[in-house]
């Protein structure tokens, strides 16, 4: 995120894009949660990223209540509060016990605790330009975390060899909505705003190179998958029909080196039956 309302055309105009892309990154995770509710299960996914994500937002609601003419800031970060709630209401919804307890546990430390500390205490304790710039670095911090908190997805990736909980999309819309916000604080010489966003960068091409790794290991292991099942199912059925007899199954191997001599199993099979026929009519 960062900070709007600058009379810099070229930064204003990175502040706007900035905004239409942290629309997205807000809404990239939908196919999740609609995976989620489809499934009635949460599976492996955490709601870590989306408990940070929301502090995120709220804190940079705050910081646009101390500081004025940031009308974008606070439309973005809104909608953003709006939707990370929709997510987590979701994830509590269909998560197991475990995760259900953490979440909620999480959510009243971090979301509910701090965040009501951070205004008291700013408010009482500091005073003018000082409280701005005290809650801008905290919004830093939180930024920060905000690309730092599918950390531990990555480690799952690397661990596991597959990016099934790590969605592509948010990945990506996080990378572009870092570069947009990196040319907004640079523009505007801000370091508060550009220091996060180089971490977000870096992080979000990290992620997108692990998808890139091991998707593709991914694929190979399915290919080779399917192959060993293939493998493991040497037998077909074929249908010999005897005259005047009920009709015989006859399993015979898939393999190409074996089919000519199951075809000719099967031929000598209804050959012998019509012979027997024969035999007994003669009889």
């Amino acid at each position: 995120m960062a900070i709007m309302g600058s009379g810099n055309t070229v930064a204003l105009t990175f502040g706007i894009l900035g905004n239409i892309i942290s629309f997205l990154v807000y809404l990239a995770p939908m196919p999740t949660f609609i995976r989620i509710y489809k499934k009635k299960s949460t599976e492996s996914f955490q709601s870590l990223p989306y408990l940070v994500a929301l502090f995120s937002s709220m804190l940079w609601l705050y910081y646009a209540y101390l500081k004025p003419d940031v009308v974008l800031l606070i439309t973005v970060n809104s909608v953003g509060c709006a939707i990370e709630i929709i997510y987590i209401i979701i994830f509590i919804t269909y998560a197991h016990k475990d995760a259900r307890s953490l979440t909620i546990k999480l959510f009243m430390v971090m979301n509910v605790g701090c965040f009501t500390l951070i205004p008291l205490i700013s408010h009482f304790a500091l005073a003018g330009s000082l409280r701005v710039k005290v809650v801008g670095w905290i919004c830093v911090s939180s930024s920060v975390s905000v690309f730092a908190a599918p950390l531990s997805i990555m480690v799952r990736v690397i661990r596991t060899k597959s990016v099934e909980f790590m969605p592509f999309w948010l990945s990506f819309f996080l990378t572009l909505s870092a570069i947009m916000w990196f040319a907004y604080g640079a523009f505007l010489k801000d370091i508060c705003i550009a220091i996060p966003n180089v971490l977000g960068f870096t992080l979000g091409l990290l992620q997108m190179l692990l998808y890139a790794i091991y998707k593709k290991c991914e694929a190979r292991k399915i290919d080779v998958t399917e192959e060993r099942e293939q493998a493991l199912d040497p037998m077909q059925n074929i249908i010999v029909e005897v005259p005047m007899r009920t009709r015989e199954v006859i399993p015979i191997p898939v393999n190409d080196d074996l089919n000519e001599q199951g075809n000719i199993d099967a031929k000598d099979a209804k050959e012998n039956g019509s012979s027997m026929e024969i035999n007994e009519c003669l009889e």
